[in-house]
């Protein structure tokens, strides 16, 4: 990668290849999940996740390539840790723990979607631009509702069930 517009479209592929894991990820998060909320959360996410799929799908066309995915390290790793929450936890930690394990995922999600977002701006792709802002707002909405859920639901369960 020697360009601005090299870094852009491998970044591309990798926030794609990451949506398209969490996709598969998210069911099995919300079966797991213990709390009502936290597993409402997971399904409501994975609906957005799809519809984040298909805002990418129209971003790879507005800039004349084919849409597909280059295997993400990053999101592989958080992935598996849930995986590990999922084998290794129950109760009230693991719905503490899934939480924390999906919001490390938001912010690796809007960590991306901001830079693609401003290269896209600096590349001239407005269509492009357009959509990542769109999907970097829906990542920040969604973090802030588990920011939400963790402080007024699921952590205050899991320290409650400590104390008691």
């Amino acid at each position: 990668m020697k360009t601005l517009s090299d870094i852009f479209e491998h970044t591309l592929q990798d926030i794609y290849y990451a949506e398209n894991a969490i996709a598969k990820a998210l069911p099995k998060v919300a079966k797991a999940a213990g709390d009502a909320k936290l597993k409402q959360a997971a399904e409501d996410h994975l609906e957005e996740t799809k519809g984040q799929i298909k805002k990418l799908e129209q971003v790879f066309k507005s800039i004349g390539k084919k849409a597909s995915g280059e295997k993400c390290d990053a999101i592989e790793g958080l992935l598996k840790e849930a995986d590990g929450l999922i084998k290794d936890a129950s109760g009230t930690a693991l719905d503490a723990g899934l939480l924390a394990a999906c919001q490390a995922v938001e912010h690796y999600e809007i960590s991306r979607y901001g830079s693609l977002r401003e290269w896209a701006k600096d590349l001239g792709h407005d269509e492009a631009h357009k959509l990542l802002s769109e999907i970097l707002d829906e990542e920040k909405a969604t973090n802030n509702k588990l920011t939400n859920l963790a402080v007024t639901s699921v952590n205050k369960t899991s320290s409650a069930k400590k104390a008691a």
